[in-house]
């Protein structure tokens, strides 16, 4: 992983969100996308401290509580009273609705049907706070902080259990009509294999369960996404249909947004290695029409388990600006 305390601290330099950053403090938390996670952001010092722990399984309340703790360990940690606090940012494994500062559903955690999350972290630190989804953020991270630094428009994938995505364009977040742009996970890709008709869609093909469920049709028995990317034929031929399927919606995504560069991360990603990635990115240029022919970039994003909480910081920075 990158250091992230060099690559905060450049980024602070520039100053570009207005006068607060040059004092106070800025948490940003992830619940759920990597466990539980705070990082907190000294601006005048420009420094990066982290904690983490693993997510409880437990209702709302509570792992909401268990990450405030984070929160309050951390400014503990660094002598720093809740009032220096200029901004908390928020991400978040499930959709969100920004309009109420609620959570819409978590597909992984139940019972947080419209909790009151911005609420509740706007109690425990009297601060202002900003919620989005994991996707958003980390798209907001790798172009603010890490691989994507200096870019105005990217896209990002996100490949895991499930599949989602985030747009910055002009160099900010983009959400759409209700907060849902750049879910490419629930974009149809074709009819579902049961010979039915129903529609079938691109996180059903490409999370872990849609390629290990694909390797099952082709003579692959196997739980271990390791295995996906190993020499059995049935893998490769999974490998390379994935690598079609993905490279002709990002060939898509730029018909559409014409962005400057293509963000790919996630433990499907990462376990693909850099292999799958570049494999991705030929054949996205194979299928670019010539109106938009330049080497568009595909990368693997760089930020890691922090990639949350370094995007819940970005999207704290960026309120100060506005």
């Amino acid at each position: 992983m990158a250091d992230l305390h060099s690559l905060i601290r450049e980024r602070l330099e520039q100053n570009r969100w207005g006068m607060l950053t040059n004092q106070g403090y800025v948490l940003g938390f992830d619940l759920g996308s990597y466990g539980l996670r705070a990082a907190l952001v000294d601006l005048q010092h420009r420094t990066f401290a982290s904690v983490h722990t693993d997510l409880p399984n437990e209702p709302p309340d509570q792992v909401v509580e268990h990450a405030i703790g984070l929160g309050r360990k951390l400014l503990q940690q660094s002598d720093v009273t809740p009032e220096r606090l200029v901004r908390v940012g928020v991400g978040f494994c499930g959709p969100v609705d920004m309009r109420y500062g609620t959570v819409r559903l978590s597909p992984r955690m139940p019972g947080w049907e419209n909790y009151p999350l911005q609420e509740r972290f706007e109690q425990a630190f009297d601060t202002v706070t900003l919620i989005d989804n994991d996707a958003n953020l980390i798209a907001l991270g790798e172009a603010t902080f890490g691989v994507a630094r200096g870019h105005q428009h990217i896209f990002y994938m996100h490949l895991s259990s499930g599949v989602g995505g985030g747009l910055v364009l002009n160099g900010r977040l983009y959400h759409g009509a209700t907060s849902t742009a750049g879910e490419i996970g629930h974009a149809v890709v074709g009819q579902g294999w049961d010979g039915t008709g129903r529609p079938e869609t691109l996180e059903e093909r490409v999370s872990i369960v849609g390629l290990l469920r694909c390797a099952s049709r082709y003579g692959l028995e196997t739980n271990d996404l390791e295995e996906i990317f190993g020499p059995h034929p049935a893998a490769q031929r999974v490998v390379r249909e994935t690598v079609d399927l993905l490279a002709v919606r990002c060939a898509q995504i730029v018909a559409l947004i014409d962005p400057e560069m293509i963000v790919l991360g996630g433990i499907v990603v990462r376990i693909g290695g850099d292999s799958f990635v570049q494999a991705i990115g030929s054949r996205l240029n194979d299928f670019i029409a010539p109106q938009f022919a330049r080497p568009l970039p595909v990368v693997a994003s760089m930020l890691g388990p922090e990639s949350v909480t370094v995007g819940a910081v970005a999207l704290a920075l960026d309120s100060l600006s506005d």
